[in-house]
């Protein structure tokens, strides 16, 4: 995912990751490490929309698994705004990231545990992703800002 796609997902609100791609900041190893983070992050919100989106046109056909597309597509949606604030906030550099990053992590895991087990090739995604940004928000929310 490049920069412009991640600005694209996390729209006019990470205005601030604009400037972190070409600040002074982003040297050596933990610089790259970080906008790394920010990329799992920002491919999570990318692949929940993409869920719920699926999600929604599986409620338009009807049928008996309704109740748990709507599930699945409430924590897609939920699980994405927790995305673009953990990632926007990491971006920034902000010293309460941390705390965007814990809410991120749990609501990442709660989307997993929702979008698991489905027979659609995108679920499946949005599983893996939360899985991999749960994991990367838990470290995060404890690192030192």
């Amino acid at each position: 995912m490049d920069r412009r796609e991640l600005l694209g997902v996390l729209g006019a609100g990470a205005a601030g990751l604009v400037a972190f791609g070409g600040s002074a900041a982003r040297a050596g190893a933990q610089s790259d490490e970080h906008e790394e983070h920010i990329k799992i992050i920002g491919h999570c919100a990318l692949v929940c929309n993409e869920a719920a989106h699926h999600c929604l046109e599986e409620l338009k056909k009807g049928g008996p698994h309704a109740a748990h597309h709507v599930k699945s597509h409430e924590a897609a949606m939920d699980c994405q705004a927790f995305c673009v604030l953990a990632a926007t906030m990491s971006a920034r550099r902000s010293p309460m990231a941390k705390y965007a990053h814990a809410a991120c992590a749990e609501a990442c895991g709660d989307c997993a545990a929702a979008c698991a087990g489905q027979d659609a090739k995108i679920m499946t995604e949005c599983a893996e992703a939360c899985l991999a940004c749960e994991k990367i928000c838990k470290s995060m929310s404890v690192a030192a800002h």
